[in-house]
C-alpha cells in the first residue's frame, strides 16, 4: 500500500494520532572528549555524554526531541533518516532545506508521527557534524511484525569509519585546488557500536534480529558472522520476504535487519567480521595504494565467557548478496506508469575557481540563505518556478506522479545514494562496469524491494521509482559525506501546489531570525521571485562547517 493521502485513511489516521502517546527526550547537544579507537578528540554528544542515545518508539507514537544547542561555537540541526515526515516536512532537519542552522543557545522541537516500524538512526544534517559524532540509532517497534515470532531478542549493531581530526580540517584538505584527483580523506579506524564492546553474549539455541545501522561517513562495509546465516528481513525500514545471506556489504547510511540463530549445541563463541569496502575511490592516488581491506573489526558473538574469545574470522573473498534481488513483503507491485522522468548524470567537476566539486548534470549544488521549504511555502504560485530557490538542483513533480529517477554513476567507485521523504522502488540496480542507462537495456523488477539508500555500482547505474503522494521538500544526495559536502545534492519539490501557506513552527522561524535569515521569499529573501539579487551563485572557497559567526 502506498503511504499517500486518500481521504478515508486521512481521518483514520488523525484519528489514530489523538490516542498515540508521545515519547518525549529532552537533548542539550554538547561537546564531549571520547576516544573509541583509542586516540582522543572532541565528539559531538548529548547531554554531556556519548555514544548518542537511542530513540525508541512504537508505530502510532508521537516522537518529540527538545533539541538545545549547547556546542558554543557551531550551530546544528537535526535529520531523522527514513522517516518520511509525512504532513511534517518542516522536522526533516536538513539545514537549508528544511530548516534554517540553529545558533548556540538556541532550542527546537522536532515532533513527528512514528507511522512506519523499521531500524532508522539520527544525525546533524549540517555541515559535516554527523562524523564528528552527532548521530545515535532509532528504533520504531512493530506490535504486528510478520517476524516477531521468530526470534527471541534483539541486538544493535552499528558500524563506522572513523576520523581523528575533525570535519572541518579534513574537509579543508578535499576542497581545495591541489587535490586534483578529488581524493576524499582516509579514516583511521572502524569503529563498531561507536567503540563500544564488540563481545555479544547470545545464547544457544536462540534466534537474535541484528538491527545492523552503517552510519560511515565514507566506507561501505562488508560484515560476516562466522559460518552462520543472517536471515534479511528488513532493509531501510522496509519488511522484505526472509532471504538468507552469508555476507552483506551495508553501504553508508543503509541498514540491513537479519535474523541469525546459535546453533543449540554451540561449544564455542563465533567471531563476526566487519570489514571496509575495497574501493578505488578509497584509496590514496598520489602515491598510489595497494586496493587491500584497509581497515576491520573482528567482534565475537559469545555463548560462554570462559571459552576463547580471542578469535579471527579470515575471509577469503567478499561476495556480499545482491541487495536488490530482496522481495517485498508485501508484493507490492512497481509503479506504473511513470509520468515524469529524472536522469542525474554524477561526475566530479571543478567551480569556477578551480576548486574540486561533485556534481549531478555538470552542476553543483550552492546552499543559499532561505531554506527551499520556506520559498516553497510563501511564493504562491510561483513556488513551481524552479528558478527561485536558487542552484540548489530544484525539481518539481506535482501530487500523484510516479516519477523515475536514473542515476548514471561515471566513477569507479560504489556511491550510496539517499531520498529524504520515500521509500523508493529499487527498480532495476546491474552489476559494475555496465555502462550508463539506456531504456532499450533496462530489465524491470516486476516485484521490487523499496528502501531509502541505494547503492549504485562503478560505472552503472540504477533506475527507481517513487508514487509523489508525500508534499515537502526533499533532498536526494549521496551519503559520503564528503561528497554532500562537494555539492552532490539535488532538491525535490514534490506536489508544490500543497505547500502553498505552509506553516512552519514559530521557533523554527525563531532560529531563523537569531541567524538573520530570511523566512519568506526567493532563495535570497526577494519577494518577487525572479528577483536574484543575492542569490549565492559560487561556493565559497573557504569551508567553515558549521562553525557559528554572529550576523551584524
Amino acid at each position: 500500500m502506498h503511504r499517500g493521502y486518500h481521504p478515508l485513511l486521512i481521518i483514520l489516521a488523525h484519528a489514530q494520532r489523538s490516542l498515540a502517546k508521545t515519547v518525549t527526550y529532552d537533548w542539550n547537544v554538547t561537546w564531549v572528549f571520547a576516544s573509541p579507537d583509542g586516540f582522543g578528540r572532541p565528539v559531538i554528544g548529548i547531554n554531556d555524554a556519548w555514544p548518542c542515545p537511542i530513540v525508541e518508539a512504537d508505530v502510532g507514537d508521537f516522537v518529540s526531541i527538545n533539541l538545545n544547542n549547547q556546542l558554543g561555537n557551531e550551530t546544528t540541526g537535526l535529520h531523522f533518516h527514513g522517516i518520511n515526515q509525512i504532513s511534517s516536512n518542516f522536522m526533516d532537519g536538513a539545514v537549508g532545506t528544511n530548516q534554517c542552522p540553529l545558533p548556540p543557545d538556541h532550542a527546537v522541537n522536532y515532533r513527528f508521527y512514528a507511522d512506519s516500524p523499521g531500524t532508522y538512526w539520527y544525525h546533524s544534517h549540517s555541515m559535516g557534524q554527523y562524523p564528528d559524532g552527532f548521530r545515535g540509532p532509532l528504533i520504531i517497534h512493530d506490535p504486528d511484525d510478520p517476524y516477531k515470532d521468530d526470534y527471541d531478542a534483539e541486538v544493535i549493531l552499528t558500524l563506522s569509519d572513523w576520523y581523528r581530526d575533525q570535519t572541518p580540517t579534513l574537509m579543508e584538505t578535499m576542497i581545495n585546488p591541489n587535490n586534483t584527483q578529488f581524493a576524499p580523506p582516509l579514516p583511521n579506524s572502524t569503529i563498531v557500536n561507536d567503540g563500544g564492546n564488540t563481545h555479544i553474549s547470545v545464547k544457544a539455541g536462540k534466534t537474535y534480529r541484528f538491527r545492523i545501522i552503517n552510519w560511515s561517513a565514507m566506507f561501505s562495509t562488508f560484515i560476516q558472522f562466522d559460518s552462520l546465516d543472517m536471515d534479511v528481513i528488513s532493509i531501510d525500514g522496509s519488511y522484505v520476504k526472509r532471504q538468507s545471506a552469508q555476507q552483506l556489504r551495508v553501504s553508508a547510511a543503509q541498514r540491513f535487519d537479519a535474523l541469525i540463530t546459535i546453533p543449540g549445541d554451540a561449544d564455542r563463541n563465533y567471531p563476526y567480521l566487519v570489514a571496509l569496502d575495497i574501493n578505488q575511490d578509497f584509496a590514496d592516488k598520489d602515491p598510489p595504494r595497494p586496493l587491500v581491506y584497509l581497515l576491520n573489526v573482528t567482534g565475537m558473538l559469545v555463548t560462554d565467557s570462559d571459552k576463547d574469545t580471542s578469535g579471527i574470522l579470515t575471509v577469503d573473498k567478499f561476495e556480499p548478496f545482491d541487495d536488490s534481488t530482496f522481495g517485498p513483503y508485501d508484493d507490492e507491485a512497481v509503479y506504473e506508469p511513470v509520468d515524469k522522468q529524472l536522469v542525474l548524470n554524477f561526475d566530479y567537476c571543478y567551480d569556477v575557481n578551480g576548486y574540486p566539486r561533485a556534481c549531478f548534470n555538470n552542476s553543483t549544488y550552492i546552499a543559499q540563505k532561505v531554506p527551499a521549504l520556506y520559498t516553497a511555502a510563501s511564493l504562491g504560485e510561483n513556488n513551481t518556478e524552479t528558478a527561485a530557490y536558487g542552484p540548489v538542483g530544484a525539481f518539481v513533480v506535482e501530487y500523484g506522479e510516479i516519477l523515475e529517477i536514473v542515476v548514471n554513476n561515471n566513477n569507479d567507485a560504489i556511491h550510496p545514494f539517499h531520498l529524504h521523504g520515500h521509500q523508493f522502488q529499487v527498480v532495476t540496480r546491474p552489476a559494475s562496469q555496465t555502462g550508463n542507462w539506456s531504456a532499450e537495456d533496462v530489465s524491470i523488477n516486476d516485484l521490487p524491494p523499496r528502501r531509502d539508500t541505494v547503492a549504485v555500482n562503478p560505472k552503472s547505474y540504477a533506475v527507481f521509482r517513487i508514487k509523489a503522494d508525500n508534499p515537502g521538500v526533499f533532498l536526494f544526495h549521496c551519503h559520503v559525506e564528503w561528497h554532500v559536502e562537494m555539492g552532490l545534492s539535488i532538491t525535490l519539490i514534490e506536489a508544490p501546489d500543497k505547500l502553498r501557506n505552509y506553516t512552519i513552527p514559530q521557533d523554527h522561524l525563531d532560529a531563523c531570525d537569531a541567524m538573520g535569515i530570511p523566512t519568506t521569499g526567493n532563495a535570497a529573501g526577494n519577494e518577487d521571485w525572479e528577483d536574484t539579487d543575492g542569490f549565492v551563485t559560487v561556493p565559497p572557497t573557504t569551508y567553515t562547517g558549521s562553525l557559528y559567526i554572529e550576523s551584524d
